[in-house]
Parts: C-alpha cells; sequence; structure tokens
C-alpha cells in the first residue's frame, strides 16, 4: 500500500533581490528619520516614510514589485496600493515580537543596508488562531505539511513580501551592528465582489 500526499494549498513568501535599487542619499534619509520606542526595538516616528519625496523614486521600484505579486502571485486584477510604511531598527541583543499586521493584504520588509553577521532570522507561523493541541513533528520527519514555523534569513537589499495575517517575529540581533529595515503594509485598489450578486464594492 503506498500513500501519495499532494499539496492542498500553500503560503506565499516572494523574495526579490533589489540590490542597487536604492541610492546612497535615499539610504541616507532612512537613516537619518527620528526613532521612536516600539516595545523592543525603534521604530520611526514618521510612519508614511514611502510617501516622502526623498523616497519617491524607491517607491516606484516597491509598487512594481506589487503589482508583479498581484498579478502573478495573487492572480487578481486589483493593484496592491502601498499604506503604512515605516522604518525599524534592533540594536544587539534586540529581537521583535510575533505579530501580524491588521488592516493590510500584503506585508513587505526591506534590507537597506548590510545585515549584521551572522543575520538574525525571520520566523514565520503558520497558526494565527489559538492552538487546543501542540503535536510538533519529529525533527527528521518534518515537511511541509507539518512544519509549524519556518525560519528565513534575509539578505542584504532583498526583499520579503508575504500575507500580513502570517505571524511573523525576528529573534535577538546577536551582533553590536545595527539591524536596519524598511516595512511596509498594502490594501487593494480596484473592483471587488459582483455587482449582478449585489456584492460588488468599489475601492478607489
Amino acid at each position: 500500500m503506498q500513500m501519495k500526499v499532494e499539496t492542498l494549498f500553500a503560503t506565499p513568501l516572494a523574495r526579490v533581490d533589489l540590490s542597487g535599487y536604492i541610492t546612497e542619499d535615499q539610504v541616507a534619509f532612512v537613516d537619518s528619520l527620528t526613532m521612536v520606542a516600539n516595545q523592543t526595538n525603534l521604530i520611526s516616528e514618521n510612519l508614511y516614510i514611502l510617501d516622502r519625496p526623498e523616497l519617491q523614486g524607491f517607491r516606484a521600484i516597491i509598487s512594481q514589485c506589487l503589482k508583479d505579486y498581484a498579478i502573478n502571485v495573487m492572480g487578481c486584477d486589483q493593484e496592491l496600493l502601498l499604506t503604512q510604511s515605516w522604518a525599524l531598527r534592533n540594536a544587539e541583543g534586540v529581537g521583535m515580537h510575533s505579530h501580524a499586521h491588521s488592516n493590510s493584504i500584503v506585508s513587505g520588509s526591506f534590507y537597506y543596508t548590510e545585515l549584521p553577521t551572522p543575520a538574525s532570522k525571520m520566523f514565520f507561523d503558520r497558526n494565527t488562531s489559538y492552538q487546543r493541541l501542540e503535536l510538533p513533528p519529529h525533527p527528521e520527519r518534518a515537511n511541509i505539511f507539518n512544519t509549524k514555523i519556518n525560519a528565513v534569513i534575509p539578505k542584504t537589499g532583498e526583499l520579503l513580501l508575504f500575507p500580513s495575517e502570517l505571524n511573523h517575529m525576528v529573534e535577538q540581533n546577536p551582533s553590536p551592528e545595527v539591524r536596519s529595515v524598511i516595512a511596509f503594509n498594502t490594501f487593494i485598489r480596484g473592483n471587488i465582489g459582483s455587482f449582478r450578486d449585489v456584492s460588488e464594492l468599489s475601492l478607489k
């Protein structure tokens, strides 16, 4: 008797190499932003940094990546529109608590400066609600069907795009170098639903 296992659903994580697409002046601008306390790490006081004129060229690059994601990953006709965007900094020994992003469709992280060595991992948890039973697989039998948490090691100059409802966290930065990132949320623009089914919604 042979068992065949197929995949019904998958959670996408898009990785885009944007090395060279952000200028030295844009990096300097992000590094100059006023930062405030955010639980354990620091977050920019301005929470719409990609709206600033200094970053408009780079915003256009991000928007193109979101367009590709909407068409080729989500398979939809609606546009993914940038909403809030901010900078984060993790000093030595500082990580990021587990969280998801409300009121957003796709979220992103861009590692715009040289990452510390070793680079702290980003952990994604597929569970989004209370779990009555915890049945972790044996380490030697872990696979995409039974693994609860996956770790991703980001690269310098890389953009990560992922569904906003996906819980994620960042392990503590083991290096004296600061770990810096630009993060953002999105929402859709366009029509959804059906006119004839009286479920149409126009999002401008």
